[in-house]
């Protein structure tokens, strides 16, 4: 079973990319092209290449083309530093490095050969991958390690991507735009091989752009696929510009994901467009594991149902199901299902600490569920779960209390060692512009007039930005490193 199966007519677009169309016809004869090259480098089905994801046309063909003709593709974060590149090629030992050739490498690369690809064209056959074939190596953010390369098969993408379109009524009739990177599950599963899948069209920005991208959700049933800091943003820009208000009334669905996206965000853009955004949830070994469905009403913070086929439950400390739906209990995410990656590459080990004999996948994010399954996630095991004067508090709770004050933009909550309450429960805060009268007794005070008093923050820190990685996520090990604020 191939990856792309819509057959769709070759005169159909499949890519849009600045003020260029390319058709499914066009897209393919480039794919061959870029294969003849491959071919040419003794790459055969199978083998492993390493594409460097510049946000351009080549990147979209290579990616493209891996999928369609058997390659395994290890997506290369462009920004990536050299020693994290040298620890890919060490760990995946790809055949070659595939980089456009308008892409300039910041450093001396001598891993393996680099293979500068244009845009010829060429006529070719189609080989067929086997369906647990790899499809992709994605390699973790590696907060803990080194990173981990996840293995995605071609079941796993088509399975979930099939699944998607279940929820969200995802036809070929869809445009599909994104300005995500393309070496992420987000950008690349969903938002690149997704809309290929249902014969649709991407229309892909290779920079977020407000208005740019609000001229492009104009068109024909159009699905935006965007991160929570691109939607606090859009919504900055709609209280402006009547072309980006416009262009997300226009949208047929709004989709958010790879964080959580505050509530005071959701309702401040229904404000103003009378839109409503749609959350799903997944990690890079799982891909989407749940999400709220097109024909259900959006319920702000929270990221709906298991998608079909998926099996999704709460696990406690010592992984025993929690058969609980009251939506105060926090668990642990066990998932199972044909979504759930292969393993990680080079490290049983590690693979085996998530994974259980029966299939099921330990998310390390905790969660809880109400009475219709809807999940609302309200951290990570290892920094979200702060266990204070003997009770569980998940850190994402009191961050979504805090946000909803005003005059704070931004946040990120932790607990920090003390000898009375085990943790105590720590804020770092970005203020607005005109709110650096705000205190910090009066913040708290605001927290527990909105959450139980044990789950208020003992203290408040005024930081002038959070440290966020390449998809906008907070990486509070780098507040951890500070300590908590004296």
């Amino acid at each position: 079973m191939t990856l792309f199966n819509a057959q769709p007519s070759s005169f159909a677009p499949a890519i849009r990319f600045g003020a260029a169309t390319l058709t499914y016809g066009e897209l393919d004869e480039l794919a061959f092209g870029y294969a003849e090259m491959l071919h040419r480098h003794a790459v055969v089905g199978g083998d492993r290449v390493a594409v460097w994801t510049a946000p351009c046309v080549e990147t979209i063909v290579a990616l493209y083309a891996n999928a369609k003709f058997g390659v395994t593709s290890v997506p290369v974060n462009a920004n990536i530093g050299a020693r994290e590149l040298r620890h890919i090629f060490d760990d995946a030992l790809p055949k070659l490095l595939v980089v456009p050739e308008s892409a300039t490498l910041p450093f001396p690369f001598e891993h393996a050969p680099v293979l500068r690809t244009g845009l010829t064209r060429a006529d070719a056959t189609s080989l067929q991958p086997s369906y647990d074939a790899p499809l992709l190596i994605l390699y973790t953010s590696g907060t803990t390690g080194a990173p981990k390369g996840a293995v995605l098969t071609y079941a796993n993408a088509a399975t979930n991507l099939d699944a998607l379109a279940d929820a969200w009524e995802w036809t070929r009739e869809d445009t599909v735009v994104h300005a995500l990177p393309l070496f992420h599950v987000h950008g690349l599963v969903l938002g690149l091989f997704g809309p290929l899948r249902r014969g649709g069209t991407l229309h892909f920005l290779p920079r977020f752009d407000e208005e740019a991208l609000a001229r492009a959700l104009g068109g024909k049933s159009t699905m935006l696929f965007a991160v929570p800091t691109m939607y606090h943003r859009l919504i900055g820009a709609t209280e402006k510009s009547p072309t980006v208000r416009d262009g997300l009334r226009a949208a047929r669905m709004l989709i958010s994901g790879s964080a959580a996206m505050p509530v005071r965000d959701h309702n401040r853009l229904y404000e103003l467009t009378g839109r409503r955004v749609l959350e799903r949830y997944g990690l890079t070994e799982t891909l989407i594991n749940c999400s709220v469905r097109a024909s259900d009403p959006p319920r702000p913070g929270r990221v709906g149902r298991p998608l079909p086929g998926i099996e999704l439950r709460l696990v406690d400390d010592a992984r025993n199901a929690l058969d609980v739906r009251d939506d105060s209990t926090i668990g642990e995410i066990a998932v199972r299902g044909a979504n759930v990656f292969a393993g990680y590459l080079n490290r049983d080990d590690a693979t085996a600490s998530v994974m259980d004999d029966a299939g099921f996948f330990y998310t390390g994010d905790l969660a809880t569920v109400d009475t219709s399954g809807s999940i609302r996630i309200v951290g990570r095991r290892a920094t979200d779960l702060i266990k204070t004067g003997g009770y569980k508090v998940g850190a994402g709770e009191v961050e979504a209390a805090i946000l909803e004050h005003p005059l704070v933009s931004e946040c990120a909550v932790l607990g920090i060692a003390d000898d009375d309450l085990g943790e105590r429960i720590v804020a770092y805060v970005v203020l607005h512009s005109e709110g650096s009268a705000l205190t910090e007794s009066a913040l708290v005070e605001h927290t527990t007039s909105m959450i139980s008093a044990h789950k208020r923050p003992r203290r408040v820190h005024f930081v002038d930005a959070l440290p966020r990685n390449a998809m906008g996520k907070v990486v509070k090990s780098e507040l951890r490193k500070h300590g908590a604020p004296r």
